[in-house]
C-alpha cells in the first residue's frame, strides 16, 4: 500500500480507503463489517470514512464496536455532518456542529476524529458561523482537521477568504472515469490551496468493477439487486453506460488488470487525489481494491479508456 499526504495536514493516508456509506449502515452484518475492516488493516489501509447520517448513526456505532481495542494512532478516522439526523437536527449551524461532533464521538467510541467534514454546503447558515464552529471543534481537540464534500467552488473560495479560521485539508467529491466534473474547477482550486481530494464512488457503485452487463439483470448478490443498498445506482445502470463499460474489459485485459484495479488506478493517476474511498461487503473485495495502490497507467491505456467510454462521461 502506498500513502499520500492529506493536503497541508500531517496525515498520511492510504491510497485506498474504506468507506461505510451503504454497507455499514445496515447493508451488511457486523460480522461481515468486522471481517472487511480486519482485511483492510491487513492490506495496509489506514483510512476509514463514515458519516453521522449513514444509517442515522448506525455506521458510526458499528465502526465504534469494530475499532474498539485497536491502537487509535494506527488509523485515520473521518466522519461528516450536515444531513438530517432528526426533524430538527440538520445543517451546519454552530449549535448543530457542536452537538453532532459530540454524538459522533460517542458512537465511534473515541475522543477525536482525524477529519471532520461538512457533508454538503448549508445555504441556511452564515458561512462565517459554520467556519467559526469548525475552528472551535479543532481547538477543543475533537477533530484534528476539517474538510468539505460536494461544496460549490464559489463557496469554497468564499470560505478560504475568511480570516482567522481553520483551513480545509480535504475535499470529497464524486469522481471516477464516468464522473469527471471535479477536473474543471474544483481540482485546480484545491491544488492551488493545498487541499487534497478524497474521492467517493470511484468504482461508480460497482459499475466500473464490471459487475453488470448490458441486457442482463444484476447478479442477485450485487448492490444493484439489494433493497438496502441499490437505491442510488439507477442512473449508472443505463444501457449506453453499461455498453461503454463493457468495452473497458479489453482495455483492462491488455493492461493486465482487473476492472476494479483499472478504475481505481485511473483516479489515483491524479496527484491531487490522496485516497479513493471504496465500499466492501466481503474481505476479498477489500483485497482486490487495495491491490490497485501503486499501479501506474500508461498513455496507451489512458487513451483506450477514453475511447471506450466515449460520450457517456459526465464532465
Amino acid at each position: 500500500m502506498d500513502y499520500r499526504r492529506l493536503g497541508t495536514s500531517d496525515l498520511e493516508v492510504s491510497e485506498i480507503s474504506l468507506g461505510s456509506w451503504l454497507t455499514y449502515s445496515g447493508g451488511v452484518s457486523q460480522e461481515q463489517a468486522k471481517a472487511c475492516v480486519e482485511a483492510a488493516f491487513e492490506e495496509g489501509i489506514n483510512f476509514i470514512d463514515t458519516a453521522n447520517v449513514y444509517g442515522r448513526g448506525a455506521a458510526e456505532a458499528l465502526l465504534g464496536e469494530v475499532l474498539a481495542g485497536r491502537d487509535r494512532s494506527s488509523y485515520v478516522l473521518a466522519t461528516k455532518v450536515y444531513f438530517p439526523m432528526s426533524d430538527t437536527d440538520k445543517g451546519l449551524s454552530a449549535e448543530q456542529i457542536h452537538k453532532q461532533i459530540d454524538a459522533s464521538l460517542q458512537r465511534l467510541q473515541t475522543d477525536y476524529v482525524d477529519l471532520y467534514q461538512c457533508h454538503r454546503f448549508d445555504r441556511e447558515t452564515p458561512l462565517e458561523e459554520t467556519m467559526g464552529a469548525l475552528t472551535e471543534v479543532v481547538g477543543e481537540g475533537k477533530a484534528r482537521y476539517i474538510g468539505f464534500s460536494e461544496w460549490p467552488v464559489e463557496e469554497v473560495e468564499r470560505s478560504l477568504a475568511i480570516p482567522g479560521v481553520q483551513r480545509w485539508v480535504s475535499s470529497q467529491p464524486q469522481y471516477s472515469m464516468l464522473v469527471r466534473g471535479p477536473e474543471a474547477e474544483l481540482i485546480p482550486l484545491c491544488e492551488r490551496e493545498g487541499i487534497s481530494q478524497i474521492v467517493w464512488s470511484p468504482l461508480a457503485q460497482g459499475v466500473l468493477a464490471g459487475r453488470y452487463h448490458p441486457g442482463q439483470a444484476p447478479p442477485a448478490d450485487s448492490r444493484a439487486a439489494s433493497e438496502s443498498m441499490g437505491g442510488f445506482i439507477g442512473g449508472l445502470m443505463t444501457e449506453p453506460i453499461l455498453e461503454a463499460v463493457e468495452r473497458l474489459r479489453d482495455v483492462a485485459a491488455a493492461a493486465g488488470l482487473t476492472m476494479a484495479q483499472l478504475a481505481l488506478a485511473w483516479v489515483l493517476r491524479q496527484r491531487n487525489v490522496a485516497s479513493a474511498i471504496v465500499g466492501a461487503s466481503r474481505p476479498e473485495q477489500v483485497r482486490e481494491n487495495a491491490s490497485a495502490s501503486g499501479i501506474t497507467l500508461d498513455e496507451q491505456t489512458l487513451a483506450g479508456i477514453d475511447a471506450a467510454l466515449g460520450d457517456v462521461v459526465y464532465r
